[in-house]
């Protein structure tokens, strides 16, 4: 093996790239620049056991990796995998050590690195940068490594589909018809947000490694589990408010100012994601017309000028001093734990492909993330990828713990109409947003079915059919999951069946790939 495409410029893709230069001939794709990704708009932070990595005789935390595998596997809803997530959680410190060794500037307080506490975890482990810009500092830092380096980028360059030849990977089609051929393929293109019309992710953010993959035969997994984050502006663009918001103190209140969130979970605005978002939709349903408010008042303007500088100013062109004002915010789409099925190498169930970050699904976020864990996923397993190429085995193998894959139906019907994307984004919203229901993802199915494939004409044609694709096997996931777990809230099967606890795979039929 000589040659790697690397689709995808986030903190997986660009770690990937670099981690294989010094070994591979490689090229960097990416549709728009290289900064625009979800890398980039991350706010929080990173999770990971600072104990490991502070020098020898400083103070001690009180945390280790086995409570960081903990609390991974608790905010899973028992689906994340146990050895992926040991795997992250361990493999953590060296990749900080190893971001920051390529420049990125983590805050911190008397020379020793600042931590946050977010969510559901039991220490303060959330490494920052910029306050609550720590994707950008990510990003850029990694973007000056790879244009030093060997890495062949390829900006503004839209992929639309993967070349498949005797059942091998061996390259992409760009769009306008060039192709371009590679000993492996690593898919790296992030979530898929623009799935739904109210998304904390950037406009780029369209399934497409995900639809492509899907084309290609490739199996996905876990596709019915999309978290919606509790938290972002209930203002055009939903700007995220990030989780540390709340870790720093900020309450949720309803149209009476009370917190609402302390009758809905122990841990109030502090529980799993899910749980938060949930609440908050509850209580908008019950104030109609109302928003719910994140009170951050207490922490004052002082404070949250200086530890969300981004947020702050965000809020102020909204026209909200939230340090005197509670700001109005509401759920948005926001981070998909299902993906290419892969094992714990990035490899795929097609010889020639592989996925890593946001695109992929190993298992580790099981049903809902654990907050601050997707930036650490892509440091880490985006150098595990490239470790795995060098052992030249090409496909996965995968434990019974994997249900059989269902079939998914590529073919439109004969009468189908042309995809509307705010129509199939609004669509989503309704049938397989943060509530669904058989009757309504039933719905969803035979109306997905009557859009069409678009013909990739253009680049917003090529994510509308990679929309589409997606899209159809969200539903059709969705619906064969009858019980409520993580980001799959089912209100026809409220509850949790614990002989449910198990991934869900889905491949398209033979006769419609």
């Amino acid at each position: 093996m000589t040659s790697i495409i690397v689709v995808g410029s986030g903190v997986a893709g660009m770690t990937a790239a670099l981690e294989a230069v010094d070994t591979f001939d490689v090229t960097l794709l990416t549709k728009a620049d290289l900064a625009e990704s979800n890398t980039r708009y991350a706010q929080g932070g990173v999770a990971v056991v600072i104990d490991d990595m502070a020098d020898p005789g400083a103070p001690t935390l009180g945390d280790s990796v086995a409570s960081h595998v903990a609390d991974t596997l608790v905010a899973g809803a028992g689906l994340s995998d146990p050895d992926t997530v040991g795997i992250l959680c361990a493999e953590g410190p060296a990749a900080m050590d190893e971001l920051i060794g390529r420049g990125v500037q983590f805050d911190r307080h008397d020379g020793e690195l600042s931590h946050g506490l977010e969510a559901a975890h039991a220490h303060a482990r959330i490494l920052h940068a910029g306050g609550d810009a720590t994707g950008a500092g990510i990003a850029y830092a990694l973007i000056d490594r790879v244009r030093a380096s060997d890495v062949t980028v390829r900006e503004q360059t839209t992929v639309v589909d993967l070349i498949v030849e005797g059942g091998t990977v061996v390259g992409v089609t760009l769009l306008g018809g060039e192709q371009l051929r590679a000993d492996a393929v690593i898919l790296a293109t992030g979530g898929a947000g623009q799935l739904f019309p109210y998304t904390t992710n950037p406009a780029v953010a369209t399934a497409d490694g995900l639809g492509m993959a899907l084309r290609a035969g490739a199996v996905a997994a876990d596709l019915e589990f999309y978290q919606f984050h509790p938290t972002s502006l209930d203002a055009p663009g939903n700007f995220l408010v990030s989780e540390a918001v709340r870790g720093e103190g900020a309450v949720l209140i309803d149209a009476d100012g009370k917190r609402f969130m302390l009758d809905v979970h122990p841990d109030a605005e502090l529980a799993p994601r899910d749980v938060v978002a949930r609440g908050i939709a509850q209580q908008m349903a019950r104030q109609p017309g109302i928003p719910v408010r994140l009170d951050a008042t207490a922490l004052g303007a002082e404070f949250l000028a200086r530890r969300f500088p981004n947020i702050d100013a965000a809020c102020r062109a909204q026209g909200y001093d939230w340090g005197i004002v509670p700001i109005p915010v509401t759920p948005a789409a926001h981070y998909y734990m299902g993906g290419i099925r892969t094992d714990e190498w990035g490899r795929t169930s097609v010889p020639g492909l592989y996925a890593v970050g946001e695109a992929a699904c190993n298992g580790l976020h099981g049903a809902n993330r654990l907050a601050s864990n997707s930036l650490l996923e892509g440091a880490v397993y985006g150098s595990r990828v490239i470790e795995g190429l060098r052992d030249s085995q090409p496909v996965a193998a995968f434990d019974a713990d994997w249900l059989a894959p269902l079939d998914l139906d590529l073919t439109d019907d004969p009468d189908a109409h042309d995809v509307s994307r705010a129509d199939l984004q609004q669509l989503m919203w309704d049938a397989a947003g943060l509530a669904r229901n058989g009757a309504d993802l039933a719905q969803a199915a035979s109306e997905l079915k009557r859009w069409k494939s678009p013909e990739v004409t253009d680049a917003k044609a090529a994510e509308d059919a990679n929309l589409l694709v997606v899209a159809r096997a969200v539903v059709a996931t969705a619906l064969a999951r009858e019980e409520s777990r993580g980001g799959h809230y089912r209100t026809d099967y409220p509850q949790t069946d614990p002989a449910q606890a198990r991934h869900s795979a889905i491949a398209a039929r033979d006769d419609a790939s």
